[in-house]
């Protein structure tokens, strides 16, 4: 496993104004570029190739990462132009850049201290998830975790992170074109095909200026 993809490529709606001029993969947390903490977490986990995908003010994170050698990773970039693929799309669109093992994704507006594990997927699990605490902005989870799987329930306790891990098959029949992961990841709890780790650390979803400002206050 030495491949893993950041995504980058939304227009952050929700950080308006603040992502009328910047990336939401480039706000700064804490003094620290987001994209930069997770290039560095990535290179830090022994992750060779990292793979970029790009929409809106793509341009201004290609001439910030550059090549990613200061970071000691090598970027390569997923342009996505003005017609952004969405979290499935974007995946699928950058599988022939992420090879046939399995691969870590990272969503590219979250602050957190979790390190990716070199290690492979569990048993016969086609991806992933890292779960955390639900926040207090949301009002109810997206999964629950059990005995190592993650599980669909009425009332779940847990939050997908935005950090998963899959094998590309998991993606073998999802085809083309814009569309969001989340049906897929639905689907392989049901049928038993989705592990979970469980993070109890720091971690934040970036997603509206108020967050921000508060996570820049502590």
């Amino acid at each position: 496993m030495n491949k893993a993809m950041i995504l980058a490529a939304g227009r952050g709606e929700r950080l308006r104004p603040v992502t009328d001029y910047v990336p939401k993969s480039m706000v700064e947390v804490r003094g620290e570029v987001l994209i930069d903490r997770h290039l560095r977490m990535l290179g830090a986990a022994g992750i060779g190739t990292v793979v970029i995908n790009l929409g809106w003010l793509g341009e201004k994170i290609v001439e910030h990462v550059g090549s990613g050698s200061r970071f000691g990773v090598n970027v390569v970039y997923s342009p996505e132009d003005d017609r952004v693929l969405e979290t499935g799309g974007g995946i699928c669109r950058a599988l022939p850049l992420l090879g046939v093992d399995p691969f870590w994704v990272v969503n590219g507006d979250i602050y957190t201290d979790f390190s990716v594990p070199d290690e492979g997927l569990p048993g016969d699990a086609d991806a992933r998830l890292v779960l955390v605490p639900t926040p207090p902005h949301k009002a109810r989870g997206d999964f629950d975790l059990e005995d190592g799987l993650v599980r669909n329930g009425d009332s779940p306790l847990l939050t997908y992170s935005g950090v998963a891990q899959y094998r590309p098959a998991f993606f073998g029949d999802a085809g083309s074109g814009r569309f969001s992961v989340a049906p897929m990841l639905m689907q392989a709890a049901d049928e038993g095909r989705l592990a979970g780790t469980f993070h109890g650390g720091t971690w934040e979803d970036v997603g509206t200026p108020e967050r921000l400002a508060q996570l820049n206050r502590t």
